[in-house]
């Protein structure tokens, strides 16, 4: 399938999800994995959030776990696509479970590694068109979206939907960062045990809204 060239930047996404949760579903989760969740970061957005690091490929399943615990709570999955590519048997999981509330959403770069050394993401050369894949697992609601205007404008009723929704979001890839010239830097420790951080806070939260 023939992709529209995204004018959509992660971060420019990301700030209209915030804002969008804050106005229309603010006791929704976040599971974030991958340039989302650093993009999260930086936006300074810690609320009701959990992040699928180091477990890539694993974030569809931490929140349909979340949706089915806690069938009130609208959960809304922030995937990437080569880490969805990892996974593409959660997309029949998820579907095959129905869960009340929850929103997948694949950040759609076509790159890996985004902004370090944005490698061409597999699903790129083979033309993948991943809300297809999720239409055809069972998703009950699937679409693509290219533009920042075409994404504010989806947003309110996609955090309201009940069922399984699915939005493969085309975003620009970041500047890569690492060259010959300028290796990689060494991760920090925080980034192999803020998934363990973020559960113990999450739950706290999940718990206190039982109350």
């Amino acid at each position: 399938m023939s992709k529209t060239l995204p004018t959509l930047t992660l971060g420019g996404a990301m700030a209209a999800l915030i804002e969008a949760r804050a106005k229309h579903q603010p006791k929704a989760v976040f599971v974030a994995t991958m340039s989302a969740q650093f993009a999260l970061d930086t936006l300074g957005e810690t609320a009701r959030r959990i992040d699928s690091v180091p477990l890539m490929g694993g974030a569809s399943g931490i929140g349909l776990g979340i949706a089915l615990a806690r069938p009130d709570v609208p959960v809304v999955v922030i995937d990437g696509d080569s880490s969805l590519l990892m996974e593409l048997g959660s997309l029949a999981t998820v579907a095959n479970n129905r869960p009340r509330r929850y929103l997948h959403i694949v950040v759609d770069n076509r790159v890996q590694f985004n902004g370090l050394r944005n490698l061409p993401a597999p699903s790129v050369e083979a033309g993948l068109d991943f809300a297809a894949m999720a239409r055809g697992a069972g998703y009950e609601h699937a679409q693509r979206i290219d533009t920042h205007a075409d994404w504010v404008a989806a947003l309110p009723q996609l955090l309201a939907r009940t069922g399984t929704s699915f939005v493969e979001l085309g975003v620009r890839p970041d500047a890569p960062l690492i060259s010959a010239q300028r290796p990689q830097p060494i991760l920090p420790e925080l980034q192999f045990v803020r998934m363990r951080m973020g559960v113990r806070k999450l739950g706290a939260e999940l718990m206190g809204g039982q109350r």
